[in-house]
């Protein structure tokens, strides 16, 4: 599916959540989540979490991402008929410990073995991308970990793909941005990284401004389009 490689690449910036960690494994590990109703409730969740952030950006309220997450959760909850406190605890504890995708490993390690500067860039707040690279193992293969808190609003502003210019001291045109998420693809693209997307799920392109310099199905494939064999 890669389009093309990228040429003068020297670090690669990674998504957090649904690119590196798979946001469902919350809801997949938890045993008391009525089975009927687990879909619903991490689709709902990741949903709400991901709008939550845009209107908060647009009415300048910003919360951390901590707070957002929780709030989603309650309306996932609550719109599914689950009231059970309990329960959303054990989803929040879950989440600070989301299950790596299987490629994700391999993919930084290649990338650490060629040379290339490796970093995460989420709207995680610092406390929650480091207890999900922790739990991941995947410390030593980072450069850094880079959270939307240092610029106070969320993604796709283009501030906070400044921190990943401003943190490895690269140019934009230097850095590779990878994300499961189109609509931060594209603001990536805009701001000026060069972008890949991994498409994990077989989405639509969007209609935005800036788009994926390459496409991918799996992050398996970000090495060979980065010129690391």
């Amino acid at each position: 599916m890669a389009e093309k490689k990228l040429d003068g690449i020297k670090g690669c910036v990674f998504d957090a959540y649904g690119t590196l960690f798979d946001f469902n494994s919350a809801v997949a590990h938890c045993r008391e989540v009525p089975k009927e109703k687990a879909d619903r409730l991490s689709g709902i969740w990741r949903e709400k979490q991901l709008q939550y952030t845009w209107l908060r950006s647009l009415m300048g309220r910003h919360e951390d991402f901590w707070q957002v997450t929780g709030d989603a959760l309650d309306y996932a909850m609550k719109s599914l008929g689950i009231d059970d406190r309990v329960l959303r605890e054990r989803l929040m504890n879950l989440y600070k410990t989301l299950e790596l995708f299987p490629e994700a490993l391999g993919a930084l390690e290649r990338l650490k073995s060629g040379g290339l500067r490796a970093a995460i860039l989420s709207n995680g707040t610092p406390q929650m991308l480091q207890s999900a690279v922790e739990g991941a193992g995947i410390a030593p293969l980072l450069d850094a970990v880079l959270s939307v808190e240092d610029a106070g609003i969320y993604k796709p502003h283009p501030s906070v793909y400044r921190l990943a210019t401003d943190r490895l001291s690269l140019r934009a045109e230097q850095i590779c941005f990878v994300s499961s998420n189109a609509w931060d693809a594209h603001g990536a693209s805009a701001f000026g990284l060069r972008v890949v997307w991994c498409n994990r799920y077989g989405q639509g392109r969007e209609i935005l401004p800036g788009a994926p310099d390459a496409e991918v199905a799996g992050l398996a494939e970000i090495p060979a389009i980065l010129g690391i064999g």
